[in-house]
C-alpha cells in the first residue's frame, strides 16, 4: 500500500509554491520522496522554502518565475528539463483574489469593481492555469506521462458573496480541468491525469480581511462560514496533504478530470 503512495523519483513543478498553501504542498511532496522545483515570482522565498526543505532531508530547488510570463514559463522548464531531464506532477497552485475585486458594504459595490482588478484576478487564477499546463504538458506529452493538479475552491461550486471574479475564475479551473484531463487522455496518453483540489475556507493573508477582524476575532461573514461547516473550523494547510499525495500518486491512476472537496463539509450542509 505505501507503494502506492511513493513519490520517490519523481520531479514535482509547483507554482505558487511559497504561499501558505503551496508551501505545506511543496513540504509534502518533498516527504513523500518527490524532487520539488518550487517557483515563485521572487527568488528568495523560492531559495529559502528549497533551503529548509534540503536542511529537512528533502530534495527542493527554486526557480523565479511568474505563471503570467510565457517566455519565463519556458525558460523555467528548459532549467527543469536540463536539471533533472522530466516532469511528473504539476501543481499549479499560484492564484489568490484582490481587496478590489471584492463587492464590500459601503465601500464598493459590484458596478464599482475596476476591470483591471478583476481582469487580475482571472489572469492570476485561470490564465495562471493554463499558460503552466501549456508548457510543462507539453513535457508530459513528450514523455508519455504526467499528472497535473490545479487549485480550484469551494467558491466555484457555490457563489458566495463578496468574490465575484475570484469565484468565476475558480468555476472556470473545474472547467479547464475537465477539458484539459479529457483532451490528454485521448489525443496524448492515458497516463496524463489532470484533476483539481477545491480547497474550503483557509485563511491566508488574501481573505483574512474578510474573515477575521484586527483583534483575531471573528468578522460575521468568518462566524457565518464556521456556522455552516459542519466540522466547526476554518482548513489548516496540511488538511490538504493527503489529498494532494493521492492525486499525485499511483493511488489515483484511473483517476482524473475530478475536483476534489476539501472543505470540512462546508459543500455538504443546507444549514438547517
Amino acid at each position: 500500500m505505501n507503494d502506492l503512495f511513493n513519490l520517490q523519483d519523481k520531479v514535482a513543478v509547483v507554482t505558487g509554491g511559497t504561499g501558505a498553501l503551496g508551501a505545506t504542498m511543496c513540504r509534502t511532496l518533498a516527504s513523500a520522496g518527490a524532487t520539488v522545483v518550487i517557483m515563485a515570482r521572487t527568488s528568495d522565498a523560492a531559495s529559502a522554502l528549497a533551503d529548509e526543505i534540503n536542511a529537512a532531508g528533502g530534495t527542493a530547488d527554486a526557480i523565479a518565475c511568474d505563471v503570467l510570463d510565457a517566455d519565463a514559463l519556458q525558460a523555467a522548464a528548459q532549467i527543469v528539463e536540463a536539471r533533472y531531464g522530466r516532469i511528473d506532477i504539476l501543481l499549479n497552485g499560484a492564484g489568490g483574489n484582490h481587496p478590489d475585486a471584492t463587492a464590500m458594504p459601503g465601500e464598493r459595490t459590484f458596478f464599482d469593481l475596476p476591470p483591471d482588478a478583476l481582469r487580475w484576478v482571472f489572469d492570476l487564477n485561470l490564465m495562471g492555469t493554463i499558460l503552466p499546463s501549456q508548457v510543462f504538458g507539453a513535457m508530459m506529452v513528450k514523455q508519455h506521462s504526467g499528472v497535473i493538479i490545479n487549485i480550484s475552491s469551494m467558491a466555484s461550486m457555490q457563489p458566495l458573496t463578496r468574490v465575484v471574479a475570484y469565484g468565476a475564475a475558480k468555476a472556470a479551473i473545474n472547467n479547464f480541468t475537465q477539458w484539459l484531463a479529457v483532451y490528454m487522455a485521448t489525443e496524448h496518453s492515458p497516463h496524463i491525469r489532470v484533476n483539481a483540489i477545491a480547497p474550503g475556507f483557509f485563511l491566508g493573508q488574501q481573505n483574512r480581511f474578510l474573515l477575521m477582524n484586527d483583534d483575531d476575532t471573528l468578522t460575521g461573514r468568518g462566524q457565518q462560514i464556521i456556522d455552516h461547516t459542519p466540522q466547526g473550523r476554518f482548513g489548516n494547510p496540511d488538511d490538504l496533504s493527503g489529498t494532494l499525495l493521492w492525486l499525485a500518486s499511483d493511488a489515483s491512476r484511473f483517476v482524473t478530470g475530478i475536483v476534489v472537496p476539501v472543505d470540512g463539509g462546508f459543500s455538504a450542509y443546507s444549514g438547517v
